[in-house]
This record gives C-alpha cells, structure tokens and sequence, in this order.
C-alpha cells in the first residue's frame, strides 16, 4: 500500500555552508562543550546539516567548566499560570542562511519555505536514569545495535540490548526505542525520492538520507517530513509558512490535534512490542496486528481513572491513547500550531529581517496543570525548497525507474543545452539536496511551575523573558553564530501586569580554537580566554558607555523583586543592581543576619574580578516588577570595539 501526503520540503540547488542556527535558546547544532571552533560530531544528537561552526556551548553553573551534569546550567523558565490568566513569553530567535517569508502576490521570493517550531518534555520530578532526557558529558553518539533475530526476537532480548547501548555519559533527546522503531519500520513508499538509490526499505532511508546515516536516536523519515503520519513525541508550536493558505492544512494535520495511527504487535510472550515493521492499516492486521490511534499531548492526569471521570475534568482533558501505551487514559490536550506567515529574510544572507531586528519568535510557553516542573528541548526545522517541481503534487510516481523508462523531473547534475549549437552546460543541483531540510535544537532547559517549591509567583501577571544572546569572540570568529547581546534589546511592558524573568547562561569552553573549519580561529573578547560573561547595569542613555553611579540610577531603585532563588529573599534596591552587575558572585551588598544574605555580600566575599572572570558564566537571574519609566542598560565586560555593543532598552508604561 502507498501512502501520498503532501510533503514540505526543503533546500536550495547547490551545496548550502550555513543555513539555520537557532540564538535563543542557544542552538547546540550539535556541540557539547568544544574549545574548538568546529563541532566535534555532526551526529551527536540529530541531523542538522549546517555548518560545522555553528552552535553554542551548554553553560556553565559557575566560574568553572563543568565535570558533570550538576555543572551544567539549565535555563530556567516559568510556565504559563495553571490557575488564572497570566501567560508566560519567550523570544525564539535564529538566523536562516536561504531566505524565507514573502508570498506569490505582492511580495514574491523566489523559493517555498517553512519554519517550524517543536519542542519535547519530561516530568524534571521524575528521577533521572540512564534513560532521562540530557545533555551528555562527552560528544559522542550513543551507540546502537540492530536487533538480528526479526520478529522472534524476544522482550529480554531487546532490554537486553537497550541497556547495553545507551551511556549515561553521552546525549539522550529522543529515546533508544523510538530508533528502534524507525529502524525496523517500513518505509512510506509514496514519498519522491527523485533518481535517489536509497540503500534500504526501512524509515531510516531517505532521499535527502539515502545511506541512512544515524545521527543520534532521531527516525530520519520524521525529520524530513512535517507532519509526520505516525504518533511522535514532539509537540507543535508553530508553523512559519511563505504560503498562508496552507495554515488550515498544518492546523489540521498536526499532531496536536489529529490523531495518528500506528501498528503494534506482540512480542512471543504475548507482551506488547514497541515495534512493527507494517507501516499501514492492511499489512498491519493481515499479519495479525492492531492498527491503533494515537494521540498528543501535554501531560496525563493519573487521578481521573475512567473516561467519565477524565471528561468531567473539564474541557482541558480527553481520553485517549499516549504513544507508546496500550491503554487508554485521561491526557491534557494541546492547542493546535500558530501557523502565520513567516518573517521575510533575505537569501544567501544570515543576518537581521527587513524590519532591522532579529528573525524572532514570540512562544506562549504552556502551562502543565499538574504543577510538575519540566525539563525539555526545543527545535526548529527550515524547510525550503524552489519551484522547478511541485512539492504538493509530485510523489513517487515521479521516481526515476530507468527499466520502465520512467525519469525523474530532477536529475542528479544535468548537462543541460542551450541550443545554437553550443556545448553543454552542467546544473549543480543534488537531488538529495533539492527540497531539503535544516535544523537546530536547543540544549536541555527547564520549564518551571509558578507556585510549586514555594515560588509563590503571582498567577494573574504575564511573565517576559530577557536573555543574552551570542559567545565569546569577534564578528568572524563567532560567525555563523553571533557575537552578544541582549535578547529582546529593546522591551516595552506594563508596569501593572507583567513580570521581567533577567536570566542568562554562557560558557567556560567557548575558546574558538583549532579547528576552524571555513572562518577564523580565535576569541576575541575581555577577560579570561574561553569565557562568557555578562551582567547588567543602568546607563544614562543608549550611546552612553560609562555606567550610572547608584546615586544618579533609578532602573533597580524602581524594581521590586517578585522571585529569586537566592534564600534572601528580601532584596533592597541595591541589593538588585549589586545582583545584577556581579552576575550573582554577589547577593547583597552588605552581610545582614537578620534576612538571610550571609557570605554573599561584598563586605565578606572575596573580591570579584573586575572583568567577572572569578563571576558565574550563567545567571539564575530575578523576576522583577518595574516602575513606570524609560531605562537603559548595558553589559560593562562585552563593551569594546571587537565586540557587539551588548545594551539594551527597557521602557515601561
């Protein structure tokens, strides 16, 4: 049986060098902890097909680079309110190398393109095991063996197996399982593969991934393909789309809100077994299996046991099957994708939009109702493809079959002629290449519930999320990341209804060394080599590059503290701006018994650095309420003529 979807594609005639590198939440592109310029392993986690650049560092907690997972630094978010009306905002940012946005009528690009955003989560109250979600201590790709006994193979066999490939010390996004999966699962047949030989007829075998290259437990087929027509883990944010009509096709067709079927089948002892090589409902139960729905969603609710109990929960909630399970139970449904149109950005260019700012984002991050903090990844996919065929319409009907003389609209390299009796000239186009998809995913970051752990933020105020953006180095020693900043720079919000999350991370590691692949090695920069710094403090004006004296500011004079991590709890205005300018090598600005900052002041710490080389390379931050006014601000390390002019704007009505 052939499956015919419409397929978004992806990609650009030639070989591309750079293509979509994700800024915040810093993009790893594949990289750990390098103190090179190049990525270690392009296939550490999942298939990017960028630059060997690209990609920023996990942070470090400290002043120091991490040993373990205890040393690493999870940006923290807050969740959208699980009990009143207050939402919770992140800047999504990235630069696309081959442009985007635009449409057919008044505003045409010369190419289709799609971004689209995703992320996936785990309870972060769930102990962490081998198999919890992480960012790994080490840059190579788990292993994995292929099970060679078929269908026979037994559940002990394939545990046996699992257990004895995954390393606790290496990345794990998606899980052994979901591999194996995919692995064993036939191909859709369907899909245009153009004059592509793929090399197997499993999902792992592509066109744009012939050979069927691994890159860490990632199913091929479900990277190039959106959406996907079996269950995934992954759930929609939004759909960037150069054609606004097919919004109603993406919003029906996601996962978030349409239910996926897949076949399951039993292992010899009679137990449910995660995988099935029959890929369609009539190979599937004539070989004995059950072609079973699926569905997205949130989080489950483990106390509604029936479905009556689960639709009298309310609105919110269904009964329904989770990929992987059997049974049916009470899940929290998800929104379906924001699909708009997508910021227009100029080809063969990884720079700003045509509005001067940043291609960005604004992602209404959720809100999980049972309060349970997560941990998660996000990623972001850029499909692009050219009209030279019509990715809608040309399925593998259109595959080349040269026995049945029947040829591929592309061809791999064609010696085209242009008559007048002239030579003939060749097309660099890679068929593999020509509807293609890039991609860039975060490290491991936490979404926080507001009133768990006795955080005790106010559930009717919108939480706005201000981060630093960039590493360590000049304009082409970064390239094609980018170098600081503040991300959003320029912020305008209601003194009477949101919240300000101050938060950042950077790293130890970040030192721009050989390799350096296409640029230039080297880390430009202040302070000690390798490092990222940064900290907050007031200027008088945006071209102004002196700081204001405490006696002359009024940002953090007019700023109450709502949240911090920190055991004082009861910051002064001074024990803000201090916070903030010492990146939290200091909590207060003298010792005070009687609220709890003791040790943490600057009359009993050692001298921090000026250069904050002894200060942490990331920042848990505050969440502030501010006062009505106009501020700016700026970061005193990354301030010198190599580097960004790293200020910012804050205005608040």
């Amino acid at each position: 049986m052939k499956f015919f979807v419409f397929v978004v594609m992806a990609a650009l005639v030639a070989i591309s060098m750079a293509d979509i590198y994700m800024h915040n939440p810093r993009g790893s592109n594949n990289r750990l902890n390098e103190r090179s310029a190049n990525r270690r392993n392009a296939n550490r986690a999942f298939d990017s097909q960028n630059n060997n650049r690209g990609g920023y560092n996990v942070g470090d907690k400290t002043a120091t680079a991490f040993r373990n997972e205890a040393g690493q630094y999870d940006m923290r978010y807050f969740q959208s309110s699980r009990k009143s009306t207050g939402k919770s905002y992140l800047t999504v940012e990235w630069t696309n190398q081959h442009g985007c946005g635009g449409n057919d009528d008044s505003d045409p690009h010369k190419l289709n393109c799609q971004l689209i955003m995703q992320y996936m989560c785990e309870p972060d109250t769930l102990p962490k095991n081998k198999f919890s979600m992480r960012n790994g201590l080490d840059t190579n790709t788990q292993p994995f063996t292929a099970n060679r006994q078929g269908d026979k193979e037994t559940e002990a066999s394939f545990n046996n197996r699992r257990n004895a490939n995954v390393q606790t010390n290496r990345v794990l996004f998606e899980s052994y399982s979901w591999y194996d999966k995919c692995r064993q699962r036939n191909r859709n047949k369907g899909l245009f593969t153009a004059d592509q030989k793929l090399k197997g007829d499993q999902s792992i075998y592509t066109r744009q991934n012939p050979a069927g290259t691994r890159r860490g437990y990632e199913c091929p087929e479900e990277r190039d393909y959106f959406p996907y027509w079996h269950p995934t883990d992954w759930k929609d944010i939004a759909v960037l789309t150069s054609n606004q009509s097919q919004c109603s096709y993406y919003e029906r067709e996601s996962f978030n809100v349409k239910s996926k079927h897949e076949c399951v089948e039993k292992f010899p002892s009679g137990r449910v077994r995660h995988w099935s090589k029959y890929n369609n409902e009539k190979e599937c139960t004539a070989n004995k299996g059950s072609w079973l729905e699926f569905n997205n969603f949130l989080e489950t609710e483990p106390s509604a046991k029936s479905e009556n109990a689960c639709k009298g929960k309310g609105n919110r909630y269904f009964w329904g099957r989770r990929h992987g399970q059997v049974n049916k139970e009470c899940l929290v449904k998800l929104p379906k994708p924001d699909c708009k149109q997508s910021p227009w950005s100029r080809v063969n260019h990884l720079g700003n939009g045509r509005e001067g700012v940043p291609l960005n984002y604004t992602w209404e991050l959720p809100s999980f109702p049972s309060g349970k903090d997560q941990r998660c990844i996000l990623r972001i996919r850029y499909n692009i493809s050219t009209d030279d065929y019509d990715p809608w319409t040309t399925d593998s009907k259109s595959n080349q079959n040269l026995a049945a003389l029947k040829y591929s609209p592309i061809q791999q390299n064609p010696v085209v002629d242009v008559g007048s009796n002239m030579q003939g000239l060749r097309l660099a186009i890679n068929t593999a290449q020509f509807g293609r998809t890039f991609q860039d995913r975060s490290h491991v970051f936490k979404l926080w519930s507001r009133d768990t752990n006795n955080r005790g933020l106010p559930e009717d105020k919108d939480i706005h999320n201000l981060n630093v953006r960039g590493k360590r180095g000049n304009i082409v020693q970064t390239y094609p990341a980018v170098e600081y900043d503040f991300i959003p720079n320029r912020m305008t919000l209601n003194g009477n209804k949101d919240l300000l999350h101050i938060q950042w991370t950077g790293s130890n590691s970040h030192n721009n060394g050989g390799p350096a692949g296409d640029g230039q090695a080297g880390d430009a920069g202040e302070g000690t080599r390798g490092t990222d710094r940064s900290n907050m403090v007031e200027t008088l004006d945006p071209l102004d590059n002196f700081p204001m004296t405490w006696e002359k500011s009024s940002m953090f004079k007019n700023a109450k503290v709502v949240w911090t991590s920190h055991q004082y709890k009861k910051q002064a205005p001074e024990d803000i701006a201090i916070s903030m300018a010492s990146s939290g090598y200091y909590s207060c600005l003298v010792n005070n018994k009687q609220v709890g900052c003791t040790g943490q002041s600057t009359d009993t710490k050692p001298v921090m650095n000026n250069l904050l080389n002894n200060a942490p390379a990331s920042y848990e931050g505050m969440v502030l309420q501010f006062s009505k006014g106009e501020y700016f601000y700026t970061c005193t390390r990354n301030n010198n003529f190599s580097n960004r002019s790293q200020k910012g704007w804050l205005k608040i009505k």
